[in-house]
């Protein structure tokens, strides 16, 4: 039988562990750390998402400060839970995890606090992993000063020999500038050789670079994978860091949108989650904020210190400043705002206008369709070319339930009117100005629903009048008038 030739072998499998165990008290929450959002995603999802973008086989979170929360946060992306109650180590963590992995898989080790990694980066490092048929590859880096990390020591040549803990580091190892990030792959012996790491140190616990040494004692061969920007493998362990964090990835994410022909004008204050897609020659204005599965098309302007979450923007909309967006879809050359809030449901075909304090919540309209100013307009649909006057409402709520009305095309609906749901508007119909309608409008007719004006000569001057001095204090041109006009006892 011929001998097969490893190069033409499917990869190994790989499955990941994420040790997210840690209580995090210098975030001084009551929420647990790895909960702490970076651009709209919990830091532990982070790592989650890297290990999906590499294809993992298994994604094991080891869990143990506010597991509960962490789990259900996390159960939507369909990882596996291990468990650490007591905590006793990084070592001990990953045991936990370990117990849970099918075995004959590459394992890489991550951090739920380290969000920063990218997938590229863990690519790379698992790729030299393979390729250099190593039985463990750490991550590391270099800092000008790496106090706090352990250190990574080599022989001469450069092999690695072990990692050493800053408290039991001597002098000269702790001038060393190559730091181990806790990033680990390792082969499918992982989990047999984690059994064996022991407590014996100073605090009594099992660490997970013991693993290094248990390799090297068993031949099998150990090596480093050294990354150029030690900012890659950042953690957070309080707030500043965790803003400190949001601004690198904010100002990664910002630089990728330009050089792909997005005009960012202020870039230190647009904040943009990285499941945002825009296409060129679009132009955000100070103080944008665009979040979750929002898509915006070519040559789109959003204004300054507009919000939107989960929308679809076509090509050539405008968002004027100060407007916010949840769950709607704006049609082509549409333009929204100032001042405007599209709600979820809300669905804008071409060419509509949604001007200043207008709000739409659950509303389609059709193409052509202008709504200027101080509106809301909820559960309706309004067909094509309908204008609809300042300050009018549809009253869709009774109290208990949401009723749905339609207006038809070509409709023009007067300032201040009422709609109450559900209400049918035909075609081409009329409502004055000030109607309150509780009944429907067919087709080309005009709807007057108000009450009759009666002006009542002279109560205006005999109110004011009766209230006495209080007019000469309050109001003093009043006073003057109406010394000037007496008017009759009649």
């Amino acid at each position: 039988m011929t001998a097969l030739d490893p190069a033409t072998q499917p990869p190994r499998p790989l499955d990941v562990v994420v040790l997210a165990a840690g209580a995090g008290t210098r975030m001084r929450s009551k929420l647990p750390k790895m909960l702490h959002q970076v651009l709209g995603r919990p830091m532990v999802a982070w790592s989650v998402r890297a290990a999906q973008q590499l294809g993992a086989r298994d994604i094991v979170v080891v869990t143990g400060h506010g597991a509960a929360q962490v789990e259900e946060a996390l159960a939507p992306l369909g990882v596996r839970f291990a468990r650490q109650e007591a905590q006793l180590g990084t070592g001990h963590a990953f045991l936990q995890a370990a117990h849970q992995l099918r075995g004959g898989a590459d394992v890489l080790v991550l951090y739920g606090d380290s969000p920063m990694l990218p997938a590229s980066t863990l690519r790379a490092l698992l790729d030299a992993h393979r390729s250099g048929h190593n039985a463990l590859t750490v991550l590391t880096s270099e800092l000008p000063d790496a106090t706090g990390y352990g250190r990574i020591i080599r022989a001469p040549g450069g092999e690695v020999l072990k990692i050493v803990e800053e408290k039991a580091a001597t002098p000269q190892e702790r001038l060393v500038r190559e730091f181990n990030s806790g990033v680990y792959v390792m082969n499918a012996q992982a989990p047999e050789l984690a059994e064996r790491i022991g407590n014996d140190n100073a605090a009594g616990e099992y660490y997970i670079t013991d693993l290094l040494a248990l390799y090297r004692q068993s031949g099998s061969r150990v090596a480093a994978f050294r990354i150029a920007d030690p900012g890659e493998v950042m953690g957070a362990n309080d707030r500043v860091q965790l803003a400190e964090l949001e601004n690198i990835m904010r100002a990664r994410i910002n630089e990728a949108h330009m050089r792909a022909g997005v005009t960012i004008q202020d870039p230190a204050t647009t904040l943009i989650e990285d499941t945002v897609t825009i296409a060129p020659d679009s132009l955000l204005e100070p103080g944008v904020i665009l979040r979750g599965e929002t898509r915006i098309g070519e040559g789109v302007t959003v204004g300054a210190y507009s919000v939107l979450s989960d929308c679809v923007l076509e090509d050539g909309v405008t968002i004027k400043a100060h407007s916010v967006l949840e769950g709607s879809y704006v049609g082509r050359g549409s333009d929204v705002g100032p001042f405007a809030r599209l709600r979820p449901g809300t669905r804008l075909g071409e060419g509509v206008h949604i001007g200043n304090f207008v709000e739409t919540k659950n509303a389609r309209l059709h193409g052509g369709v202008k709504a200027g100013h101080l509106s809301y307009l909820g559960d309706v649909e309004i067909g094509q070319e309908t204008n609809i006057g300042a300050g009018t409402i549809v009253a869709n709520f009774d109290g208990l339930n949401k009723h749905q009305s339609s207006i038809g095309a070509g409709v023009f609906i007067g300032s201040n009117s009422t709609l109450i749901a559900p209400r049918l508007i035909g075609d081409g119909a009329f409502v004055a100005g000030g109607s309150t309608l509780n009944k429907d409008v067919p087709e080309g007719a005009m709807a007057i629903a108000r009450g009759q004006q009666r002006n009542m000569e002279g109560w205006s001057r005999r109110y004011w009048q009766g209230m006495g001095e209080k007019v000469g204090q309050k109001l003093p041109w009043l006073a003057s008038w109406l010394a000037q006009h007496p008017g009759s006892d009649h």
